[in-house]
């Protein structure tokens, strides 16, 4: 499953965070942010805490598959 920086950026903005307020609020590690940076696959799991962490839906943050 793979986040998209674009969706990941507007909802970091919306909670006026930076990466790492997502990290320590989502209980990811720095590896982890970095690889979602270098857009990379995470698990299903991380992106569900990752989008809770921010307060919304996982559908808002990953890229759609076609």
């Amino acid at each position: 499953m793979k986040i998209s920086k674009n969706k990941l950026n507007l909802a970091l903005a919306r909670k006026q965070w930076n990466q790492r307020d997502l990290r320590d609020n989502a209980v990811v590690s720095s590896q982890t942010t970095l690889n979602i940076n270098k857009g990379k696959e995470v698990m299903p799991a991380t992106a569900g805490r990752i989008a809770a962490a921010l307060g919304v839906d996982v559908t808002e943050i990953i890229e759609q598959e076609e």
